[in-house]
């Protein structure tokens, strides 16, 4: 796992991205959604099972994988 200090979230759909991963891959904004990407977040989510998750249908996460609770 990545250290948290190299994360960098969505400002659209909350995921987490290794920073360092799209830097090499010269990749600029969400893999996921397209959007923009920022350091500015807080609070650390984990979604193994996106289906079977309260949480997830709460915050319309529709895929598994690392997301921010608070994106500035």
């Amino acid at each position: 796992m990545s250290d948290v200090k190299n994360l960098v979230a969505c400002k659209s759909c909350k995921r987490l991205y290794d920073s360092a991963q799209l830097k090499t891959s010269g990749q600029t904004a969400c893999r996921l959604c397209g959007g923009a990407l920022t350091k500015d977040w807080q609070g650390y989510l984990a979604i193994i099972d996106f289906e079977k998750s309260e949480i997830a249908k709460t915050m319309g996460i529709s895929d598994n994988g690392k997301y921010a609770l608070k994106v500035r």
